[in-house]
């Protein structure tokens, strides 16, 4: 069969062990949605239901990218070759910056079984946190970060275009800035929250409207 959009979605939505966590994303997504739209007029409008539809989807690219470096090996196969083991690698001929490449090759790679989790958990985290729209500020930049080590990391590499995660780092840093959970997600219950508490400048309070 010639891959398409379509093909392509159904073999996502059916073919992960994970494919239950995700329904729940998804079911958690339109809840929250739901609940937003019932509680807040001033977010039933074009924009913010643009926001919410926009920042899903992208929520669901970056959980797609975790399925294909779970652990334990955080590769495709079972002998731990491929997937994210493969990617690390051609960050040490690809990198835009000697710095990166001898941090790749000296650091990463010996202690891979290290690091890979932290990429693995930070990405799960990012396309949660977009899907739901819960603690989006802190999940777009995160997200940029992880993009800007993609994009400096592969700059050099063969059949890459630098451009695609710079363009992500872009979309990234305009949910954190624009608040993008606020529309219809997580966050906006959040903020509501937030503003009926009697005690505003606790810590608590404080960290919540930083990453939200």
């Amino acid at each position: 069969m010639r891959p398409n959009p379509i093909a392509d979605a159904i073999e996502f939505l059916t073919g992960s062990s994970l494919f239950y966590v995700f329904i729940l994303l998804v079911a958690a997504s339109l809840i929250i949605a739901g609940i937003n739209l019932s509680r807040d007029p001033g977010q039933r409008n074009i924009k913010d239901i643009s926001i919410f539809v926009l920042r899903f989807f992208i929520g669901c690219m970056w959980w797609q990218q975790s399925l294909w470096k779970l652990p334990p090996t955080y590769t495709d196969h079972a002998d731990g070759s491929g997937g994210l083991r493969y990617w690390v690698d051609r960050m040490v001929d690809g990198a835009a910056f000697q710095l990166q490449s001898d941090f790749v090759h000296y650091v990463v790679q010996p202690y891979f079984l290290a690091f890979a989790p932290i990429v693995y958990a930070t990405e799960v985290f990012i396309g949660a946190s977009l899907m739901t729209g819960t603690a989006v500020r802190l999940s777009g930049l995160l997200g940029a970060a992880m993009a800007m080590n993609l994009w400096l990391g592969l700059y050099h590499s063969r059949g890459e275009w630098p451009w695609t995660y710079f363009f992500l780092i872009v979309i990234q840093l305009m949910f954190a800035l624009q608040r993008a959970g606020r529309s219809l997600g997580g966050d906006a219950l959040i903020a509501r929250s937030l503003e009926k508490a009697t005690e505003k400048n606790d810590l608590r309070s404080r960290i919540l409207a930083l990453i939200t």
